[in-house]
């Protein structure tokens, strides 16, 4: 079985002549038998901890859960800074993207809650921060100050907590940059190996948005040729 890895910008192709189950293995059998100097990232190998992620053939996956096969093209994740090989910065987009948004509670009011309530927001919490959504998110290749599907999802997460007394503060931080200019395509909601929906909190969010009063800027902005017609039917 051979595998083409992307390293310094260049594919170099590595033959594999045992048997391997996943990605994960592969490249640990690379590195030991092959090629030393092979770098990528790995942790808890059970996909908890994310920090396998790369893309395989087109696609954000985790390593460790993912089987390989034959004529395999793996990547290192895209709008991150490569350290080396597979290896990317993923801490420096997460810390940017959390700052830009305040993504955490403003201000704690004290409120019971249910079991209903914490189910509201659980699937946004299992996020293991691997960064698929920002690699896989099309925005970033236009605007590098694009807060992100997980800053939003977060945002997303405080916002709808009923022991958050300043909601506004959150709903705020994201009209710039954030929810607006998401296309919507889904590309983060397919690539997370939790099961969470970006796409869907995003909306969610310009909901929110909506209610605090904002709206699109590029549909405010828009020239309609002459206004309504009352006419129209």
């Amino acid at each position: 079985m051979k595998i083409e890895i992307k390293r310094d910008n260049k594919t170099q192709l590595f033959d594999i002549t045992t048997k391997v189950t996943t990605l994960l293995s592969a490249l640990y059998y690379i590195k030991e038998h092959i090629d030393s100097s092979l770098t990528f990232g790995s942790g808890c190998r059970s996909g908890v901890c994310g920090a396998c992620a790369v893309i395989v053939n087109g696609k954000e996956v985790l390593a460790c859960s993912t089987p390989v096969n034959d004529k395999d093209k793996i990547e290192p994740l895209r709008y991150h800074k490569v350290q080396r090989d597979l290896l990317v910065d993923r801490c420096s987009n997460i810390t940017k993207s959390l700052k830009q948004t305040n993504a955490h509670l403003q201000s704690y009011k004290p409120t019971p809650l249910d079991s209903k309530d914490e189910e509201l927001n659980q699937i946004q919490s299992d996020c293991i921060l691997c960064s698929s959504c920002y690699s896989a998110c099309p925005v970033f290749a236009v605007n590098g100050d694009f807060a992100g599907p997980y800053a939003l999802t977060r945002v997303y997460r405080y916002a709808i907590d009923k022991r958050e007394s300043k909601k506004g503060t959150l709903i705020s931080s994201v009209q710039q940059n954030g929810v607006w200019d998401c296309t919507l395509c889904g590309e983060c909601t397919l690539v997370c190996p939790q099961g969470i929906d970006p796409k869907s909190d995003i909306l969610q969010l310009r909901s929110l948005s909506i209610g605090e009063g904002y709206s699109d800027p590029t549909f405010v902005s828009m020239d309609f040729g002459g206004g309504f017609d009352s006419n129209w039917q």
